[in-house]
């Protein structure tokens, strides 16, 4: 029993160092072929493009909004892919792209009207500081 579970761990431990070295490899492979252009975000989360790269003394110098810094090449943690941004105004409640073409319709539960016109009078609050009895505020029609 005692054996079983030695040779359990050891292929555990080989399987889980494999892993490490091939996603060391991976890394490695990232990091040479970065070129200037390229958009990266640090471990530190700052997002920039590559402008010059130094294999050298392992350096990197990306440029964020204008702003020319120095990092070194481990502290790169992957290239940055901007995330899908949909408004609002682009889907319907459900979601679903709206057609290019036509605008957002509003659709409403009350029923269509027989074509005839609504009026709806406009109202408008007036201050008059002479009338102290009754209320501050009167409204007027239009």
């Amino acid at each position: 029993m005692l054996i079983v579970l030695i040779v359990l761990m050891g292929v555990m431990m080989f399987y889980s160092s494999r892993k490490a070295k091939k996603q060391q490899q991976e890394r490695q492979a990232f990091r040479t072929s970065l070129a200037p252009g390229t958009e990266v975000i640090t471990i530190g989360g700052l997002i920039g493009k590559v402008v010059e790269v130094d294999e050298q003394y392992e350096e990197i110098v990306l440029d964020s909004e204008g702003s020319l810094l120095r990092f070194s090449l481990q502290s790169v943690s992957r290239a940055y892919v901007r995330p899908a941004y949909v408004s609002d105004d682009d889907v319907d409640e459900n979601g679903n792209p709206l057609p290019k073409d036509e605008p957002a319709q509003i659709t409403s539960n009350e029923p269509e009207s027989d074509g005839s016109e609504t009026v709806v009078e406009e109202t408008s609050v007036v201050e008059t500081p002479e009338d102290a009895d009754s209320s501050p505020f009167e409204t007027q029609s239009k």
